[in-house]
């Protein structure tokens, strides 16, 4: 009888065990599914994540290897690489239309920031976040099982350990970014779309490219052989300009 008892009780936690797995990776396949489907038609780049896992007991994960093309008419290089994004979302909120995410952290990302003076590849992403965001366009906008669209409450986003790496001419900088700390996104609507989600983000986080692209452009010394052209030099003021900075004397 007692043999039993453990031969079923095995099972059981055996069972348990295949379950917990599988639901761990039909989530991790959902969102990299649902990310890699809606991100591109928002962004209009191209957006690949190459994977997530989330634990469906506490909703604790990691996004893994997602990666941001330029927008249309500039280099061929990804606009950023996001390295790891760790996720803390209320775990039976996954399930339903409305989703708690405690913390969002995305952890060493890398931007490539480039500028043709008088715009540049950020710019240019974050336009295209406004406009698909102001067209409401039900198509972008994913769903919950109950046909409703899907809101999302986020308590807290932070961004650490950034770079930005600025082109200007022959001229190349890598610069620390600096961090993002934002809270209560979506709180006081009681849930915002992802579109807004991204935009609300994106708002804050080409603020801080465009503040360490200000601290770069501050740091090249212009006179220098290094810089020679006349050209490069005039590109250097300009980007110092544009974004606030002041002519070295």
């Amino acid at each position: 009888m007692n043999k039993k008892i453990l031969y079923v009780g095995g099972g059981l936690i055996a069972l348990a065990l295949v379950a917990f797995i599988a639901l761990q990776f039909f989530l991790g396949s959902i969102v990299t599914a649902g990310i890699n489907k809606f991100a591109p038609r928002l962004t209009q780049t191209t957006v690949k994540l190459a994977g997530a896992n989330i634990s469906p007991l506490t909703g604790q994960g990691t996004l893994s290897g997602l990666v941001v093309g330029n927008p249309r008419g500039w280099s061929e290089n990804n606009l950023c690489a996001l390295g790891e994004i760790h996720l803390d979302v209320a775990p039976f909120s996954l399930f339903g239309d409305h989703i708690v995410v405690n913390e969002i952290e995305i952890e060493a990302p890398e931007f490539n920031y480039e500028t043709k003076i008088v715009a540049s590849n950020v710019k240019d992403l974050l336009k295209n976040i406004e406009q698909v965001t102001g067209s409401r366009d039900k198509a972008v906008a994913p769903v919950a099982k109950s046909g409703r669209p899907i809101k999302l409450e986020v308590k807290r986003f932070r961004l650490k350990n950034g770079k930005v790496r600025l082109s200007v001419g022959a001229t190349v900088m890598t610069v620390p970014m600096p961090p993002i700390e934002l809270a209560g996104l979506g709180t006081k609507e009681g849930g915002i779309t992802p579109d807004q989600l991204v935009l609300a983000i994106m708002k804050d986080v080409t603020a801080s490219i465009v503040g360490a692209a200000v601290q770069a452009a501050g740091q090249i010394d212009w006179t220098s052989k290094a810089a020679a052209t006349e050209g490069i030099k005039k590109a250097g003021d300009a980007i110092k300009g544009l974004f606030g900075g002041e002519k070295k004397k």
